[in-house]
Formats: structure tokens, C-alpha cells, sequence
């Protein structure tokens, strides 16, 4: 057998996963004992959700009895630091099975009777928004115990920002992290990213075609919701490649009420035919809005950016093209002027290159805001691949963040110049005679003043009556 045939003996290997419950098993215990072997990886997950900064120890199938039933939740995490001593519940799924709430709420009774402090699920399920949960379950059990998911993306984007961007301190800890995030890229692991938009995506995408879209219409949530979960997927993902924590645009009434967000997609979709959203990137210039158009199956990306405040339309025009070296010239601009009735400006970036005053409709009016945006198909199909919805997306959102929104720069106005002190006035007059009575009581001869160069010779004098003689 050719030596390209064998396989790496690894920490965590893929082989050998038999089935559904092999692959969870796997999956749980791998990253349980990464949690307890890589402190910085360990207090990554769990710091968030309430636990001190301890030691970590973890645990699977623990055994609980509640009521007449024996009960292996997959796993469980206790933090301990001096007195305080913080424990996790742990529920885990992979592949495409889905939580199920009365098995949640069974290990929150759990929780609750052991008074321990949350329950933990893990899956390849997305919620809509970061601290909700993607499965529903009865409030009243979550009065003592606090709920928490954590989505397969998530976990890996976690493992690959702390690896790669803050730092492990042990370099074997490091290679362990390393590992797992070997083990949970590969399809055999059961972590799997966004991969559905849903069995709706395809009917609702028709209906809007057709024209016959209805609010009531069967599917239409779903397709909000997995919209949403699109959203914050492509987030975890660019996420991951810079290092940083990008999360979708919420307002604060929309997260502290879902059903507001969802209803106002829904109202888009059905409406305007589309849905929109936006990310929010550390340090960009802007938030970066995403919208599909599922009538004319187009997708835009955008970002709305303000005008210089000093110099001529054109200087403006200008100062915003020098920074889009890298754009595509399929980019379009359009420029906002201040008090202008009527639409704005646009024309594509090819066009202002060679000549920035078509984004200048009146020279009076100084411009107030850009907006730059690109197009490009938006695909068909509910899952992955060639023609794919999510793919499209996915590679429109890195084409727009990495030809245009990186570059940018806001404007920033220049620090105001000390002045220069005025030179006094070189004074040419000559000197002024003095005018006190002592220098007119007689006349005298000039005498020239000694100088350093040339010092004035001394005459000894004596005094005699009165009347001072010159000596020799």
C-alpha cells in the first residue's frame, strides 16, 4: 500500500466512528478533556457562563436518579477556587440530530435538585442571536438554573481565536488545542456548520417569485429564523479567520424579544421581498449589511460611510476612492448631499476613478455620506456546494469585507496648527544721543570705547593740590 494511504496517528482520531451515538460520545469526551488540559481554552467557555477562574474538572455519563428514573446526561464541568465551586450540566448532540426539551428539562431538574448552577447544550443548532436557545422549554425550570448553548461553530471558532490569535502560553497545550481543532474541521466528527436553510427555503423562494407570498403562509417563519441563524453563523465564521468576535446587529428591544425580530423579517419577506441584516466588526468603519433580494436572486452587501466635513465635493470624492485601491470596479457608489431634494448619486467605481465629479450633482452642496455596495448572485439551493444559498452568501460576505470594508478608514479631521510668532523688526536707526544734563555740562572729546580685541592702555596719574598730573 503507497505510503499516501496510511493515516497519522492522532490525540483525537476520526476512525473508527461507528455511529451516531459513538460520534457524540467522542465528540463529548474529546472536548471535555481539552477544557481541563488547556486552561486559557477552558476559561474561554466557561467564564462566560458564570464559573471563577479555577481548576477545571470534567466528567461524562455522570449517573443521576430523578424520581423512578436513572438518568447519563453526557457530561459535566465543575470550576472550584477557594470556597466557591461552580457545576455544569452538559448536554451534547452532533450531526443533525436536535435537542429535545423534555430531555433538557429532565437534566434541569437534575440541576435544580443538586443545586448545581446551569445546564450546558452543545449542537450543530444555531440560534438566531447570541444567549438564546434554540430549543424551547418551560420557564419555570430555568427560576434556579440557568440554561446555555453553545453551537459546534461556536465551540470551534472559540478553539481557533484562542490558538491562533490570543495566544496559548504551554506550547504542548497549544499542540493539544490543535487537535481538537483537527477533529472537530473533519465531516466525521459530527460538528458540522450552518449546512439548511430549512425544507421551506425552496417553496417560499418560489412563492415570492410567483407573487402569491401571505404572512399565514406555512414555512415563512422558519425561513426568518434560519435567515437569522445564517446570519450569526457567517459572523462565527469570519469571526474565526480575524480573530475578533463579530456578531449581528440587534436592537435592545429585539433581543430582549426575539419575536420582534422575527416578526419584523417576516413583514420584509413578505412585503419587500427580502431579507436584511447586519454584522457588527470591531473597528470597521461600519456595520456590514447583508440583503437578499429573493425576487430578482441577487445579494448585496453594503456599508454606509461618512463624508469628509471640509474640502469640495471632489476632494471628497476623492479622498473615499484613493482608499478602495482594491475594490472591484463593479462597486457601486452613491454619494448623499446635504439639504438635496431628489434621490443620490451613483455610478459604479470604474466610472469615478476616471472622472469624480459623476457623484456631483450640485458643486454648492457639500457632500454628506457614501454608500458602497456590490452585488452578485444569491443561490438556489437549501444546503451546500455549487448554487447554494448559504455558499453564496458566505463568499459575497468575504469578498466585500476583504476587497473594500478592510481598507477603509473614517475621516478624521485635521489637528488645528500653532501659529507662528512674528518676527520682531530689525531696527536700522542709528543709536539715539542722550539727552541727560550730565553728558552738556561741557564739551568733551569723543573717546572711543575699548573693545576685547583691542583693550585700552592705563595712565597712572598722582594727585597734587587738588589738580591730578599725568605720571612720567
Amino acid at each position: 500500500m503507497a505510503e499516501e494511504a496510511w493515516h497519522e496517528a492522532r490525540l483525537i482520531p476520526t476512525s473508527g466512528i461507528s455511529g451516531a451515538e459513538e460520534q457524540e460520545r467522542r465528540a463529548t469526551s474529546a472536548l471535555l478533556a481539552v477544557l481541563t488540559a488547556v486552561k486559557e481554552f477552558g476559561r474561554g467557555l466557561t467564564q462566560p457562563l458564570g464559573a471563577p477562574a479555577g481548576t477545571i474538572e470534567t466528567f461524562i455519563e455522570v449517573p443521576f436518579a430523578l424520581g423512578d428514573k436513572r438518568l447519563y446526561p453526557d457530561g459535566l464541568i465543575r470550576v472550584r477556587r477557594a470556597n466557591k465551586t461552580w457545576t455544569a450540566l452538559v448536554e451534547v448532540k452532533t450531526g443533525t440530530n436536535e435537542l429535545e426539551p423534555a430531555q433538557l428539562e429532565n437534566y434541569l431538574d437534575i440541576a435544580r435538585e443538586q443545586a448545581y448552577d446551569c445546564l450546558i447544550t452543545i449542537s450543530n443548532q444555531i440560534p438566531p442571536a447570541a444567549g438564546q436557545h434554540p430549543t424551547a422549554v418551560d420557564k419555570r425550570k430555568l427560576k434556579k438554573v440557568a440554561l446555555h448553548h453553545y453551537s459546534w461553530s461556536q465551540v470551534l471558532a472559540e478553539a481557533v481565536m484562542q490558538k491562533e490569535h490570543r495566544g496559548v502560553a504551554d506550547p504542548d497545550q497549544a499542540w493539544i488545542l490543535s487537535e481538537l481543532i483537527r477533529y472537530l474541521e473533519h465531516p466525521k466528527s459530527g460538528a458540522l456548520e450552518f449546512d439548511d436553510m430549512g425544507a421551506s427555503w425552496v417553496p417560499v423562494r418560489d412563492a415570492v417569485a410567483a407573487g402569491t407570498l401571505r404572512p399565514s403562509d406555512k414555512g415563512v417563519a422558519d425561513v426568518a429564523a434560519r435567515f437569522d441563524a445564517l446570519l450569526r453563523f457567517v459572523s462565527l465564521r469570519l469571526g474565526r479567520t480575524l480573530g475578533t468576535e463579530i456578531v449581528p446587529v440587534v436592537s435592545r428591544k429585539e433581543l430582549a424579544d426575539p419575536a420582534l425580530r422575527s416578526a419584523a423579517l417576516i413583514d420584509s419577506l413578505v412585503k419587500d421581498e427580502r431579507l436584511s441584516g447586519a454584522l457588527r466588526i470591531p473597528n470597521a468603519v461600519a456595520p456590514l449589511n447583508i440583503e437578499l433580494d429573493l425576487r430578482s436572486g441577487r445579494i448585496t452587501c453594503h456599508i454606509d460611510l461618512d463624508a469628509p466635513k471640509e474640502g469640495r465635493p471632489n476632494t471628497r470624492v476623492n479622498w473615499l476612492v484613493r482608499q478602495l485601491k482594491n475594490a472591484p470596479d463593479a462597486l457601486r457608489i452613491e454619494a448623499y448631499a446635504a439639504h438635496a431634494r431628489g434621490g443620490s448619486a451613483a455610478s459604479l467605481l470604474k466610472d469615478v476613478r476616471l472622472d469624480p465629479a459623476v457623484l456631483v450633482q450640485d458643486p454648492k452642496k457639500e457632500l454628506r455620506s457614501f454608500r458602497l455596495a456590490l452585488t452578485g448572485p444569491l443561490g438556489t439551493k437549501r444546503g451546500r456546494g455549487r448554487g447554494a444559498a448559504i455558499d453564496s452568501v458566505l463568499a459575497a460576505v468575504d469578498t466585500y469585507y476583504g476587497e473594500v470594508l478592510q481598507h477603509l478608514k473614517a475621516w478624521t479631521a485635521t489637528p488645528p496648527k500653532m501659529r507662528e510668532p512674528a518676527e520682531a523688526p530689525v531696527d536700522t536707526a542709528p543709536a539715539l544721543v542722550s539727552t541727560a544734563l550730565s553728558s552738556q555740562d561741557g564739551v568733551q572729546e569723543a573717546v572711543e570705547a575699548p573693545t576685547l580685541s583691542e583693550p585700552a592702555a592705563l595712565t597712572p596719574v598722582a594727585a597734587e593740590d587738588g589738580v591730578e598730573k599725568p605720571v612720567g
